[in-house]
């Protein structure tokens, strides 16, 4: 079994992926932005995520790091530069704990970067891991200018590095985008995707995330891959929220509004790329991942 520090571990994907390593003996080290009474007694605060972070006393002997820890679910953006606020985080930071890492002697970095450094949007086929890059936001851009320079530094200095790419993470509690929906459906608001129910769109259970992650931490044919994860049953609009609603003990109301209408409200309110996110396919093939870790998502996240 593996030392490994987590970053983020008292986040929503963090706190997760620290529990499945510690049930398959792994020894963690988490790391989190403040301590709170919730936190683990050997919980290790570094304030916010930056390339200022003291890292080397962190990593005495570590021997595998899973940075989770980013700047994401910026619903209401207030910084005056977001790409420069997203660099600053998900790849400034990322990279200087890279260098320290590998300084360090820790033999493989896992990543958690993301599926929108393929696109938004698929057409006619699911994103495949090798698929060019073309990041549809700022925050994807950083994520994949990220693994652009840990790739350089796994060159350098033999590191071992492992890239995960997730769709939306599914779990309760979730943030972002899916935890915004599951407040709406708290208040009662009419959701207008009741007949929003052909396109297709892979996401990945909380579950089924920290257990490939886990599977990364130690498996020898994991070096040097990327891996794009998701539960492997596609789900539209309509489907994702009564799945939200499920998990959270909600229930939907849904406006019988047609798909063309809504894409065409939306695009006239200036919000093309929610248009994109509610109406378009969002498809990955997670096969190569399966077939190269022996792998497959827990039974739990096709329910």
């Amino acid at each position: 079994m593996s030392a490994v520090l987590v970053t983020g571990a008292d986040g929503f994907v963090g706190s997760a992926v620290a529990e499945a390593l510690r049930a398959a003996g792994h020894r963690v080290q988490p790391v989190v932005r403040a301590l709170r009474p919730e936190s683990s007694t050997d919980a290790r605060a570094v304030g916010d995520i930056s390339a200022s972070v003291a890292w080397p006393s962190l990593l005495k002997g570590i021997e595998v790091v899973v940075h989770c820890a980013g700047r994401a679910h910026v619903l209401r953006e207030e910084a005056a530069e977001p790409l420069e606020a997203f660099r600053t985080v998900n790849r400034d930071a990322s990279v200087t704990l890279a260098r320290a890492a590998a300084g360090s002697g820790v033999r493989r970095f896992i990543f958690l970067s993301s599926i929108g450094v393929l696109g938004g949007e698929t057409g006619a086929r699911p994103f495949r891991a090798d698929d060019p890059v073309e990041p549809h936001s700022a925050y994807a851009v950083a994520k994949a200018e990220a693994e652009a320079g840990l790739a350089s530094i796994a060159a350098e200095t033999g590191m071992e590095l492992v890239v995960i790419r997730p769709p939306l993470v599914l779990g309760r509690g979730a943030k972002g985008n899916l935890g915004a929906l599951a407040n709406v459906m708290r208040k009662g608001v009419l959701l207008p995707f009741g007949r929003v129910t052909s396109n297709r769109r892979d996401l990945v259970s909380l579950e089924t995330l920290a257990d490939l992650i886990s599977i990364c931490v130690d498996h020898p044919t994991a070096a040097g891959q990327t891996f794009l994860v998701a539960d492997g049953a596609p789900l539209s609009t309509r489907g994702i929220v009564e799945r939200i609603a499920t998990l959270e003990g909600l229930r939907p109301h849904f406006l019988p509004v047609p798909p063309a209408l809504l894409g065409a409200g939306l695009r006239l309110l200036g919000r093309g790329a929610l248009a994109s996110q509610l109406l378009g396919n969002l498809e990955v093939d997670i096969a190569p991942t399966r077939e190269r870790l022996g792998w497959s998502p827990p039974p739990l996240s096709r329910g």
